[in-house]
């Protein structure tokens, strides 16, 4: 019973933080002052600047965006892909206490739960001053929780049979 209340803690806990990020401006969440301190001499930009993210129909480098811009970018898709991936990983687990007989129907469920709540998250940037609402984030949000899953749930499926 103590791992159940965990686990709806932890799926309630990641709807909340995500919900928080999602809230905050984007200077309000802006990491660059922090990267500037951390990363003073830009390591590793000569290898990155090779590297260029078509993103909303926009090349975002470090070419487009400068050193710092371009790494708090990488960041913050980043958290969406993990993020996501936490939810989509704790509303498993809670679907699963259900105890269904079949594992992929939940799977199913999960990334259409997942899928609305990163549709009602952008909706929420939209509300919140200073952020872009994008669908290619909810494509992000569901490629995170897809590929946690993908990683999950054959481990929770042989745990299962041990």
């Amino acid at each position: 019973m103590r791992s159940r209340g965990f686990v709806l803690g932890f799926l309630i806990f990641v709807a909340a933080l995500i919900f928080y990020f999602s809230s905050q401006t984007y200077q309000e969440q802006s990491v660059v002052p922090l990267l500037r301190e951390l990363l003073p001499g830009k390591p590793g930009e000569e290898m990155l600047s090779n590297l260029q993210i078509s993103y909303w129909d926009t090349v975002i480098s470090i070419e487009t965006r400068g050193y710092y811009h371009f790494i708090e970018f990488l960041i913050r898709k980043f958290a969406h892909l993990f993020l996501f991936g936490c939810l989509a990983v704790a509303t498993f687990r809670v679907f699963m206490f259900f105890r269904p007989k079949r594992i992929w129907p939940v799977v199913t469920w999960v990334l259409i739960f997942t899928g609305v709540y990163a549709a009602i998250d952008e909706y929420h940037q939209y509300l919140t001053g200073g952020r872009t609402p994008l669908l290619n984030d909810v494509m992000l949000d569901l490629t995170g929780a897809v590929m946690a899953l993908m990683i999950y749930v054959p481990l929770f499926i042989w745990r299962k049979r041990e």
